[in-house]
């Protein structure tokens, strides 16, 4: 599992900037569900081939009691529990402020391991702007620019380094690892405890983690899955606590521990932005999803017709993957989901021939050929399969630096058609052959 990463600190020390840093390009998700505030980021940082979760938080203000402010310390607080290491941001301009001092005791607290950054540190002496910062007592400090990048390597991997590498691992031949995601109260619960059974617990804390991840092993129709729990289980005896705690940092580290993601809708709610953005993100990790719209039998045409066209229009990059409308309180519509669930791992760890990748491919050409490039227009040669969940077509040939993404998705779809991929996404890597003529022209 990828190791979780918070950046805390006072207000304008640049954590906002550190983790733009840190997740390049990459769109952070925000987080702003009810009593979330939006200035709490989520992302994924990259070291060389180590990935990990970052979390940007809002500033810590130890001495603030109400209004926005403590609700900001608030959640920094919760991301602070659920993290592997802290990254705590001083500023070195600024210099050692009590709010720096009261913050490190408050990190003491927590447990974690700290690594102390000293930040905008461009064009300073290291050793003479790092000096007052020994006082807060966790060693040696980190001096980086985070706008300028100076300093940010080293740092990181040095937080990395206690952690194992996440080694991806091929799931054929073993159980399939099903994450049931979703907000609170749309019947994650009782969906759980409908495929389980209600007098019946298995579960037990992921060996190698630190937080509260939670696998559950269960037998369905003879066949063998595990669920990864994101409904915050603590206690034997009881499969889930009635008040469900949202977490969007188990939500994504449970995500990233499947082969499969089952999202659960609540027919009677409308689709938020959030639910948009934690699907987005499960597509991105390449992740095989199942939809559940649960509470079906609890609306009436008028509400099913106008969910439906609102599941259309803010899902739409979903329509590779399955929808299917149950009741997980009255059990119906669970043997079609489950049967998807199959059929959607079965697509992410599909073999495919390199032979028929390639007559796939050729045909799609002769149907639609790539557009022109100036005067040249790009030739792709073959495909061959480069992995599995998701599954992945690497295309060789020349100048394919220069399609588009619109010619790429339509590849995309050839090839989930004429494999019948339905249930997973897919990738497409292209490979442009070297032309040693290149450097004498």
């Amino acid at each position: 599992m990828k190791p979780t990463l918070v950046l805390v600190g006072r207000p304008n020390v640049g954590k906002s900037t550190l983790f733009n840093r840190l997740t390049r390009s990459r769109d952070a998700l925000v987080a702003d569900m009810p009593g979330l505030t939006r200035d709490r980021h989520y992302g994924i940082g990259r070291v060389g081939p180590r990935d990990y979760l970052i979390v940007d938080t809002g500033g810590l203000e130890p001495a603030a009691t109400d209004g926005i402010l403590a609700e900001m310390a608030r959640q920094a607080e919760q991301a602070i529990a659920e993290a592997d290491a802290l990254l705590f941001l001083v500023d070195g301009r600024a210099g050692l402020t009590p709010q720096d001092k009261q913050i490190a005791n408050q990190l003491r607290r927590a447990g974690r391991p700290v690594h102390l950054v000293v930040n905008k540190a461009e064009g300073a002496n290291r050793d003479v702007i790092s000096a007052e910062f020994h006082e807060l007592g966790f060693g040696e400090p980190w001096v980086v620019s985070a706008s300028h990048g100076d300093g940010v390597k080293g740092l990181m991997e040095a937080a990395l380094t206690p952690f194992p590498e996440d080694v991806a691992e091929d799931a054929g031949g073993r159980s399939p690892r099903v994450a049931i995601i979703g907000r609170p109260n749309v019947g994650k619960s009782t969906l759980i405890n409908t495929l389980l059974g209600e007098e019946r617990v298995i579960a037990f804390d992921m060996p190698g983690t630190t937080r509260d991840a939670i696998a559950i092993p269960f037998e369905r129709d003879g066949k063998q899955y595990t669920l990864i729990d994101t409904a915050g289980l603590r206690r034997k005896g009881k499969v889930f606590e009635a008040i469900e705690k949202f977490s969007v940092i188990k939500t994504l580290q449970a995500i990233e521990e499947s082969n499969i993601v089952v999202m659960v809708l609540d027919a009677s709610q409308d689709i938020s932005e959030q639910d948009a953005h934690i699907a987005g993100f499960a597509m991105e990790a390449g992740r095989a999803m199942v939809i559940a719209v649960n509470k079906w039998d609890a609306v009436d045409d008028y509400r099913r017709e106008r969910l439906k066209q609102e599941i259309s229009r803010k899902l739409y990059f979903l329509s590779w993957a399955r929808f299917h409308y149950i009741s997980a309180l009255e059990g119906n519509g669970i043997g079609a989901l489950m049967r998807s669930v199959d059929s959607a791992f079965a697509a992410a760890m599909s073999k495919l021939s390199t032979p028929r990748l390639t007559r796939v491919l050729a045909a799609a050409v002769i149907k639609q050929a790539p557009p022109r490039h100036g005067s040249f227009r790009p030739k792709m040669r073959y495909a061959h399969q480069g992995g599995s969940n998701p599954p992945i077509v690497v295309i060789h040939g020349n100048a394919l630096e220069n399609i588009p993404d619109a010619y790429k998705r339509y590849l995309e779809r050839c090839f989930m058609e004429a494999f019948k991929l339905q249930g997973t996404p897919m990738r497409i890597q292209f490979k442009t052959a070297h032309n040693p003529y290149v450097e004498s022209m």
